[in-house]
């Protein structure tokens, strides 16, 4: 397969997250150093695909990069080349695109493409692959919700963010007697909400999984305020949603694979326990500060792993596949297989009882 495989290309889609170029680095360098292959970078994700935004990229191109956060490629998590927004007559229309995007592909001499994505870079990535494009998956998320991976790069990363921040809310929480709500990241999953309130010593974390009942929150957090404890710090996921409702939507966007963009959900529980508690609640939304910045270590080395595995596994002849961690080995799982199902928290699961044991409220 060696003696074949001559050129790929590589493409980050989605939301940025603190590893990319790591994997983009260790693509570059293992198909230069091991293999004599070239790499085409795409730029924009799928977007530089339909558009033909398309560099070689050398092995210099990548030097230094390794601790930096974001993508040196650019991304978009707008951009599906089978349904591509095009003005006609004054009003928006759909396309599909796939077949000049694989054209263009086939123009640079792309015969593999890698595609670091989350769920629905990875679905595009096996529509494509259905389409005669070869491909390979290479899992990126700071939610941590790809199924098939034990954990994504960039969750650690956003993690310890997060984690920092509630670390320090905690000395002004305490200065001032207040209720301090921060909402982290995770739409559907809420790993970060999860592991960073347990990091933190939160004394509530509201998920996704798990509806919640506010007045239960006040009166757990009731409870310390009466028993002496002057302050109380609560981790609230984008996603959580109280028992019977809804999740808070602050936007969509029609022309996205995924229009839901949430938002607020901090700021209602803060006003809710305020009202309940007759206590100065406050509210800190850390956004996109989660996916910025450089990547830790962990990240790093992760990253570094999958974009070295992803090369190896194109060499190998393999296809429709994406790479992932199980246990401590780098292995590949059918793309089809990887983008399946979510992988959300367990309400019954070791970390949620964990938190339960130190007497932290999940709302119900």
């Amino acid at each position: 397969m060696t003696d074949k495989l001559r050129r790929i290309g590589i493409l980050t889609g989605g939301g940025d997250c603190p590893g990319l170029n790591a994997v983009i680095r260790a693509v570059v360098k293992t198909a230069a150093y091991d293999h004599g292959i070239d790499v085409i970078g795409i730029e924009n994700g799928f977007e530089g695909l339909i558009r033909d935004r398309c560099r070689p990229l050398s092995t210099g191109d990548v030097s230094g990069i390794l601790a930096r956060g974001g993508t040196i490629l650019g991304t978009s998590n707008k951009d599906n080349p089978f349904r591509v927004p095009i003005r006609e007559n004054g009003e928006t229309v759909y396309r599909d695109l796939s077949e000049e995007a694989i054209r263009i592909a086939k123009r640079h001499g792309i015969q593999l493409l890698i595609t670091v994505g989350g769920d629905g870079s990875l679905s595009i990535a096996r529509d494509l692959g259905s389409r005669g494009l070869k491909v390979i998956g290479v899992p990126k998320t700071i939610d941590n919700d790809l199924d098939a991976t034990d954990v994504t790069f960039g969750f650690d990363s956003a993690l310890a963010v997060a984690t920092e921040a509630i670390d320090r809310l905690h000395t002004t929480a305490q200065s001032h007697q207040r209720i301090m709500v921060i909402e982290v990241m995770g739409r559907y999953a809420g790993w970060i909400a999860l592991q960073a309130g347990l990091a933190g010593g939160a004394d509530a974390i509201l998920i996704p999984e798990i509806p919640f009942q506010i007045e239960k929150v006040a009166e757990s957090i009731g409870d310390r305020i009466y028993s002496g404890r002057s302050f109380a710090i609560v981790v609230v996921a984008e996603g959580a949603a109280p028992a019977g409702g809804s999740m808070s939507v602050r936007d969509m966007i029609a022309d996205s694979p995924d229009p839901v963009r949430l938002g607020g959900i901090g700021n209602i529980v803060a006003g809710q326990l305020e009202k309940l508690l007759d206590r100065e609640t406050r509210t800190t939304v850390l956004g996109h500060v989660q996916r910025g910045g450089i990547p830790t270590p962990t990240d790093r080395m992760l990253g570094t792993r999958f974009g070295a595995h992803a090369v190896k596994a194109a060499v190998a002849g393999e296809n429709e596949v994406m790479v992932r961690l199980r246990g401590q080995v780098v292995e590949t799982v059918p793309l089809s297989e990887a983008v399946a199902k979510l992988r959300r928290v367990d309400p019954e699961g070791e970390l949620v009882r964990t938190a339960r044991s130190l007497h932290t409220t999940f709302g119900i």
